[in-house]
C-alpha cells in the first residue's frame, strides 16, 4: 500500500502566528513554496472551505483542507505554533498543531481517506503528545513520517 499524501521535510515548520488568518496564510506560504503552488489560489481554496465551517478538529489540532486543479496526488503541510490561537475548533480550544492537506481536484474518495489517515494519527494520544513535544521541524518531520510510513505498511 502507498501513502495516501506526500509531506516534503520543508513542508514542516515552527511558527509564530497569532490570528486564524495569520496561520492560513502561513499554511498557504509553505504550500506555494514547497510544492510550487499559486499562494493566492492556495489561501482562496483554503479560506473557501474554513468558511464552510471552521476546520479546528479539536485538542488543539486544526486540519485546514482544500480541492486544488493541477495536483496529481494529495500534498500536506505542517506547522506547530509557538502560541496556541483561538480557530473557532468544536470544542473550544485554542489550536497549536496545524496538518494542511491539498488535495486534487476530482480527488473524491482519495482526499477524504487521507483527512482519515490525518485524523486517526492526531488522535492517538502518543502520536499527539510526541508533536507537541518535539525539539523543532526536523524532529516534527522525522516523527510525522515515521508515523505515515508505519502507516502505510
Amino acid at each position: 500500500m502507498t501513502t495516501l499524501y506526500s509531506i516534503f521535510p520543508d513542508a514542516v515548520a515552527t511558527i509564530d502566528a497569532g490570528s486564524k488568518p495569520a496561520i492560513l496564510e502561513a499554511l498557504a506560504d509553505r504550500f506555494a513554496k514547497v510544492y510550487d503552488l499559486d499562494q493566492v489560489e492556495v489561501l482562496e481554496r483554503i479560506e473557501e472551505r474554513e468558511n464552510l465551517g471552521s476546520t479546528g478538529f479539536g485538542r488543539g489540532v486544526a486540519i485546514p483542507h482544500a480541492r486544488m486543479p493541477g495536483l496529481r496526488r494529495p500534498v500536506a503541510a505542517f506547522l506547530r505554533l509557538d502560541n496556541p490561537v483561538d480557530f473557532a475548533a468544536a470544542d473550544g480550544m485554542p489550536v497549536d498543531l496545524v496538518f494542511g492537506l491539498l488535495s486534487p481536484e476530482n480527488a473524491g474518495a482519495m482526499h477524504l481517506q487521507a483527512l482519515a489517515a490525518i485524523s486517526r494519527m492526531v488522535r492517538d494520544e502518543a502520536i499527539h503528545t510526541a508533536l507537541a513535544d518535539a525539539g523543532d521541524a526536523e524532529a516534527l518531520y522525522a516523527l510525522l513520517t515515521n508515523v505515515i510510513d508505519r502507516d502505510a505498511a
